[in-house]
């Protein structure tokens, strides 16, 4: 993540308790002017409370919020001029689509006129221009959707929260309003703060990602590196779909050497910069991608490069998505995950067929089985 120099808003050593129970413990979080942020997490991680410390719905129990440079900690909710989205609907149902979206500037005194022009204006950006004389009741589950946004996004301000607005939608409808609200994002130039457990929507959305676990923050950056390269077990398990592959394994170090051993193979590995590099030995778990997992014909494993490591696996689980398919397997115990892409004229396995994979030695990360950090990684080199 950027620096707190440019940041619109910040969160600084915040923790939250409920009675004993720790909701939010240290965070800290800067999000630059017109940043899309995803706050990414499971259920229960500390992402909706997050939110409202931010709206100014709730007080830390210790720490800051900072927005546009100015301590926002102690100023009412009401005064600090943020677009809220909430995850349910929340709509008035006796009120038109029209009155929906003007309420909260009505509360705010903006003329007539004014109101008016701005909820044309969100109308249009969420494709609903058609619906304003309709009520709550007249509309599919979406158009409610798309017209709580509108309401959200017609505050005249630079910085939106939402909080999880497309949970409880089907596929369709949330792939809709995922690719319109990127649009709308960068049509406004405003910051918006966006709350997921949904891993496709944190990838699609963000251009900065914060992992969310247990009240902390794993990890946080750009999308694109949390996945090729997280510094964090949690974050490679929870960003990316489908799920990750984990190997357990002991590294061993000697000789000014790193290898790994697992069940599945043996590989050579070089320390990160700041990871322990002296002689011992550390558990660890082993990760792999699906999309890196590769079937291998039989034929030629014999005849893999040396920066491919062969195994085999059986095939449990079958998910057919049309272009591509999900094959769950099982490696002497250990559950993998891989990826086939369909192809006319391939054959591909049964249940309970024995399968040869592979994996390039380069694409493995390796995470202290203890703190979760990652330690080391493979390098390219043969097998053993």
């Amino acid at each position: 993540m950027p620096d707190s120099g440019g940041a619109v808003l910040e969160f600084r050593g915040i923790a939250k308790t409920y009675g004993e129970r720790p909701l939010l413990a240290g965070l800290d979080l800067a999000v630059p002017a017109g940043d899309f942020l995803v706050i990414y997490g499971p259920p229960a991680s500390g992402k909706s409370v997050l939110l409202r410390l931010l709206m100014g719905l709730e007080t830390p129990t210790s720490g800051q919020v900072w927005l546009r440079g100015v301590d926002a900690t102690p100023i009412a909710a009401a005064e600090r001029n943020i677009g809220y989205v909430p995850q349910s609907f929340a709509l008035y149902p006796h009120l038109s689509v029209r009155d929906n979206i003007a309420y909260p500037l009505q509360l705010a005194g903006t003329p007539k006129a004014d109101r008016e022009a701005i909820v044309r204006r969100a109308a249009t950006m969420l494709k609903i221009g058609e619906l304003l004389g309709k009520r709550p009741d007249q509309l599919s589950g979406g158009q409610k959707q798309r017209v709580a946004i509108a309401r959200g996004i017609a505050k005249e301000t630079e910085i939106f929260v939402l909080d999880d607005p497309l949970a409880g939608l089907d596929f369709k409808l949330r792939e809709q309003l995922v690719d319109d609200l990127k649009v709308l994002q960068e049509e406004t130039r405003a910051t918006f703060v966006y709350t997921t457990s949904d891993p496709i929507e944190a990838l699609t959305l963000a251009d900065n990602l914060a992992v969310l676990v247990d009240g902390r923050i794993v990890e946080a950056g750009e999308p694109e590196r949390l996945y090729r390269s997280p510094a964090h077990l949690r974050t490679m398990e929870l960003v990316g779909f489908p799920r990750t592959n984990f190997v357990p394994g002991t590294l061993r170090g000697a000789d000014g050497a790193l290898r790994c051993e697992t069940p599945l193979f043996v590989a050579a590995m070089r320390p990160e910069s700041d990871a322990r590099q002296e002689p011992g030995e550390w558990s660890v778990s082993v990760g792999m991608r699906p999309e890196d997992v590769v079937l291998v014909e039989e034929r030629t494993r014999s005849s893999l490069a040396a920066e491919w490591l062969p195994f085999s696996a059986t095939v449990t689980l079958r998910e057919d998505l049309g272009g591509e398919e999900i094959v769950y397997l099982d490696a002497g115990g250990t559950p993998l995950t891989t990826v086939i892409r369909h192809h006319a004229g391939q054959a591909n396995p049964d249940l309970g067929q024995r399968v040869d994979l592979a994996v390039r030695v380069s694409d493995l990360l390796v995470f202290d089985a203890g703190s979760g950090r990652r330690i080391a990684r493979g390098i390219e080199t043969s097998n053993g």
